[in-house]
């Protein structure tokens, strides 16, 4: 390929990141590593150093493969990779943001493909646990992509899978993805005529019939090329599961430990609360004006052109029907999970509002789609402070947020945890008041998670470190879950000493009792 056609092939895709990209640097310049990825950041430079990761930390995250990898191969950077994470983060969203787009125009048109990236991008929980640096926008980037592939090139095969096999080392909804997608490639479906003959009939290989529908192995049988499907299908449970073998000894460490941290943070799970909450998680993403818009759009488009809104329909779907696998067995039902499945709702939703216009005019549904579109463009109008507001938030929590987290690492870099003069930790352990704040000092001090107490899940400890919020506005941005702040403590035990304090922070010694550690790997 010439150098003028690379730069027409791949100038306006990534023109179009670039601008997304900026904009949201510009709108909201505070993103930050979440707690998850912080210990996927810590855990990775556990690796790079030869130590299996310390998940021994009280309510530590599920560790996801490729993630954990992704810290490792960062983890020369130091406190780098911090910033890459960063920059993945604002990247991710513009991919996102290029993939909804792409799919909206090649299912429907440029101007659907556009309104539906803006719905995603306006999207609050899509942007707060985006800049947040989640793992699931990469992981819903992973999946578009696939489903982009698809939509280009039926039965497009392996390219497919290995991106389904990448996404599936970061969430497990994308190993029924890739499940689904081998039963699509490795069979012909055939639905016959309602009456009249079938002169398109397959021949008549084994198979089996439901009603009009024949399902036989597709012509070529069992060869080397589905045998090489079926491996790519099963490698992202596979090499999960040996992650897990080999850094715990528990090859189903990643499913018991996050169902045991999901009851400890009493989330809601199990096949009930699926019925219940997951129509609310869904609608905590897209807001009623898209949920609604997305309704229409469904409707509309298998209606009136369902070739084109097919592969859509069925992929949000099996969006949602992994999500309600993952609820069902034991993993928490929060929003965030939902994001797949309302990236590709909203392409309807945005469908809703622009589709009319591919009728042709005097069509008998053109008049009722623009009514749809009326009334979804009416919601949308009249939900447009609650919008707005929810986006204001985003932005405000992400600026108070960095501003304590950035006290706390001021901490840090002024050599407030270490002896005077040297690199050595003061004593251990760090009694610190919830959760949130280990892997950031295990990360920045060269220590072990394990090492950094919760105050929140362990109670106070006696000797060594203690981290006090300096004020309320450290209480109300430094928690996790809205009860943490009930369970903060803010007082340090009796008989220590202040040694250093900022607007944010106050850190007390009571080292009579332990030694200094020097930082660096634990055997």
């Amino acid at each position: 390929m010439t150098s003028s056609k690379m730069l027409r092939s791949w100038g306006p895709p990534l023109a179009f990141i670039a601008v997304v990209t900026a904009v949201l640097l510009a709108i909201f310049p505070t993103g930050f590593p979440n707690y998850d990825t912080m210990y996927y950041l810590l855990w990775g430079k556990e690796i790079a150093q030869g130590m299996s990761p310390d998940y021994g930390a009280p309510i530590a995250p599920t560790p996801h493969p490729l993630y954990d990898l992704v810290g490792a191969v960062f983890s020369p950077l130091g406190d780098g990779s911090i910033t890459v994470a960063v920059v993945l983060a604002y990247v991710s969203l513009g991919l996102l943001a290029w993939l909804i787009y792409r799919l909206g125009k090649e299912w429907f048109d440029r101007w659907i493909g556009l309104l539906a990236a803006f719905l995603v991008m306006t999207s609050a929980p899509v942007l707060s646990n985006g800049l947040r640096a989640y793992i699931d926008i990469p992981y819903m980037v992973l999946c578009l992509a696939a489903l982009l592939i698809e939509t280009r090139k039926r039965k497009a095969g392996w390219p497919v899978l290995v991106l389904l096999t990448l996404a599936g080392l970061l969430r497990p909804e994308a190993w029924v993805f890739a499940g689904f997608y081998f039963l699509w490639l490795a069979l012909n479906f055939h639905l016959a005529p309602a009456d009249g003959p079938d002169d398109s009939a397959p021949e008549r290989r084994a198979g089996i019939s439901l009603g009009r529908l024949r399902i036989q192995l597709r012509e070529s049988g069992i060869d080397r090329n589905l045998i090489l499907m079926a491996c790519l299908t099963v490698a992202g449970p596979l090499i999960w599961i040996i992650f897990d073998l080999i850094t715990t000894s528990d090859p189903l460490y990643s499913l018991t430990g996050t169902q045991e941290t999901v009851e400890t943070l009493e989330r809601d799970t199990g096949p009930l609360d699926v019925i219940i909450y997951g129509p609310r998680r869904l609608g905590e993403v897209m807001q009623w004006p898209g949920m609604v818009g997305a309704f229409f759009g469904v409707i509309l488009t298998l209606w009136t052109m369902p070739k084109r809104a097919a592969i859509g329909v069925v992929s949000a779907a099996m969006a949602l029907l992994a999500f309600a696998l993952m609820g069902a067995s034991g993993l928490a039902i929060i929003p965030r999970y939902t994001m797949l499945a309302a990236a590709i709702l909203f392409i309807f939703t945005a469908a809703a509002v622009l589709g009319w216009r591919m009728l042709e005019p005097g069509h008998r549904l053109r008049r009722i789609w623009q009514v749809a579109a009326a009334v979804t463009v009416a919601l949308w109008i009249i939900w447009l402070p609650n919008q707005y507001d929810l986006l204001s938030t985003v932005d405000q929590d992400l600026s108070d947020q960095t501003l304590v987290e950035g006290d706390l690492q001021d901490l840090v870099d002024e050599g407030a945890f270490f002896k005077p003069g040297t690199e050595d930790v003061r004593c251990l352990p760090i009694s610190v008041p919830n959760h949130r704040a280990v892997p950031r000092l295990a990360f920045w001090l060269d220590i072990k998670p394990s090492q950094v107490v919760s105050t929140e899940a362990d109670g106070l400890q006696s000797g060594g470190l203690f981290l006090a919020p300096a004020r309320p506005f450290t209480i109300e941005h430094f928690v996790l879950d809205p009860g943490d702040d009930t369970r903060i403590s803010s007082k340090p035990p009796s008989g220590s000493e202040l040694i250093a304090g900022n607007r944010s922070w106050k850190l007390y010694s009571d080292c009579e009792r332990t030694g200094s550690v020097k930082p660096g790997p634990t055997p």
